[in-house]
C-alpha cells in the first residue's frame, strides 16, 4: 500500500503529492456524505484507502441494482473508532446495548459481542419493510464459540446457528436449515413472495418453502430478540431492508471487507 493512500481522504494532498502522480480519491455523492459523517463520529477522516473502498461499494451496488434495497446498514469495521462504525450507511444508527468498548473493536474485521450482554438495536422494526418484500444479511469475520448464537432477528426472522446447522427464518414460524455451522463469510435471507424465501451461504444461494407471517418486532443484531440468545463471534457488515439478490450483494459486501483489510 502506497504511504499516500494511508493519509485522510480529505487530506489536501490525499489526491497525490506534486510531481509523484497521483491516486483515486471518492466521488460518490452518498459515499463522500457518509464519510463526513464518519469523520465527524471518529475525528478525523479515513485513510484513502479504505474510503476508495466504501466509494467502490457504493458505485458498484448501485451500478448492481441492489443499493436501495439497503434500509438500514452499517459497515462495523474500516472506521477509525466503534463510534465512527456505528454510523449508518444507509436508514438510523443502531443503539448500542450491553456497554460496547474499544476492545471490542477492529478496524478489519469489526465489532465482537460476548455472547451475553452486547448487542446491537438496529431502530427498524421488522414492519418497516414489506412481509413479502424484505432481506436481512450479515457479514462473519470470525465465527461464535458459544453453543447457540444468534447473528440478527426479530420474533419471526433471524440467521442463527448452533454446533449442527445454520438457520435462515424470514417473517415465518419455522426456519430453513443448512447442516454447516461455524460459517464465516456472508449470510443473507431475502422473501419476495408469501410461499417461499431465498437464503445464502458459502457462496450458494438456495430457495425454501416459507409461508410467510405478519412481521413482529425490532431487528437486532448479536441477539436473538425473544430470548437473549447472543452471537460472540465478529460481524463486519449487516443489513436490513427490501428483496434483494443475495449473490449480488455478497460479491459486493465481500469485495467492501476484503478492501478495507488490504487497506489497512
Amino acid at each position: 500500500m502506497a504511504l499516500a493512500a494511508k493519509i485522510p481522504y480529505d487530506h489536501p494532498y490525499a489526491g497525490g503529492f506534486p510531481g509523484l502522480g497521483g491516486q483515486a480519491l471518492p466521488t460518490d455523492s452518498d459515499c463522500l456524505t457518509y464519510l463526513a459523517a464518519v469523520k465527524a463520529a471518529d475525528g478525523a477522516g479515513v485513510e484513502v484507502g479504505v474510503a476508495v473502498a466504501v466509494d467502490a461499494f457504493f458505485r458498484d451496488s448501485k451500478a448492481a441494482g441492489v443499493f436501495d434495497a439497503l434500509k438500514a446498514c452499517c459497515i462495523l469495521c474500516g472506521a477509525r473508532t466503534i463510534t465512527g462504525a456505528l454510523v449508518p450507511l444507509a436508514g438510523s444508527a443502531p443503539t448500542a446495548q450491553g456497554g460496547w468498548s474499544s476492545g471490542d473493536y477492529s478496524r478489519t474485521a469489526g465489532l465482537t459481542g460476548d455472547g451475553a450482554a452486547l448487542y446491537l438495536e438496529s431502530n427498524r422494526a421488522g414492519s418497516d419493510d414489506s412481509q413479502d418484500d424484505c432481506h436481512v444479511s450479515v457479514y462473519v469475520s470470525a465465527a461464535a464459540g458459544a453453543s447457540e448464537r444468534t447473528h440478527i432477528s426479530n420474533s419471526r426472522t433471524w440467521i442463527a446457528e448452533d454446533d449442527s446447522a445454520t438457520y435462515f427464518r424470514l417473517n415465518a414460524f419455522a426456519s430453513a436449515s443448512v447442516v454447516s455451522p461455524n460459517q464465516t463469510g456472508f449470510l443473507g435471507v431475502t422473501r419476495i413472495s408469501s410461499g417461499s424465501i431465498s437464503y445464502r451461504i458459502s457462496g450458494t444461494t438456495t430457495s425454501a418453502a416459507s409461508s410467510s407471517q405478519i412481521p413482529l418486532g425490532d431487528i437486532e443484531v448479536f441477539r436473538k430478540s425473544d430470548d437473549s440468545q447472543y452471537f460472540d463471534g465478529t460481524l463486519a457488515f449487516y443489513s436490513i431492508g427490501s428483496n434483494v439478490d443475495l449473490g449480488t450483494l455478497d460479491a459486493a459486501v465481500t469485495t467492501l471487507i476484503s478492501d478495507i483489510g488490504s487497506a489497512l
